[in-house]
């Protein structure tokens, strides 16, 4: 694993972040994981401001999970902010969502998402799936440098 994986989980579902972080701790994926409840929220942390405003902007996570279905600003409109800022833009966004509505996986691509997971509802895949995400998206893939 690289020496530092940090990632960004925006989820407003109470069981889904405990499965969620749990399923990393059990495989040992990430150093670190955030986790940011709604849409303006995961804004504000990526851009460090409002109640993130002390945090270092800089310090960009290696994955973000977003969840569609979010109170204040719906997981497409987040998406869209992501891809529209230069210091964001090529960080790896997986939708991970109870979704299985065409519509939201068409407009997840066309806005710039790297992958479309529908959350399993078995214990069992659900760990299996966040495990599989993490060996890919934390261990195999190369994101490009960061920009100066």
């Amino acid at each position: 694993m690289p020496s530092s994986t940090h990632i960004l989980l925006v989820e407003d579902n109470p069981d889904d972040i405990e499965l969620t972080l749990r399923a990393f701790r059990q495989h040992q994926l990430g150093n670190e994981i955030s986790v940011v409840r709604d849409g303006v929220e995961a804004l504000d942390y990526l851009y460090a401001r409002g109640q993130y405003a002390g945090r270092n902007g800089n310090c960009l996570p290696t994955l973000i999970l977003l969840d569609l279905k979010l109170p204040k600003l719906h997981g497409i409109e987040v998406l869209k902010e992501i891809r529209a800022q230069p210091i964001t833009e090529c960080l790896p966004v997986v939708i991970l969502t109870t979704s299985d509505e065409e519509k939201d996986i068409v407009e997840s691509y066309r806005n710039g998402a790297n992958s479309y997971v529908r959350k399993p509802v078995r214990y069992e895949d659900f760990v299996a799936a966040v495990r599989e995400l993490g060996l890919y998206w934390l261990l195999l893939n190369t994101p490009p440098k960061k920009r100066a």
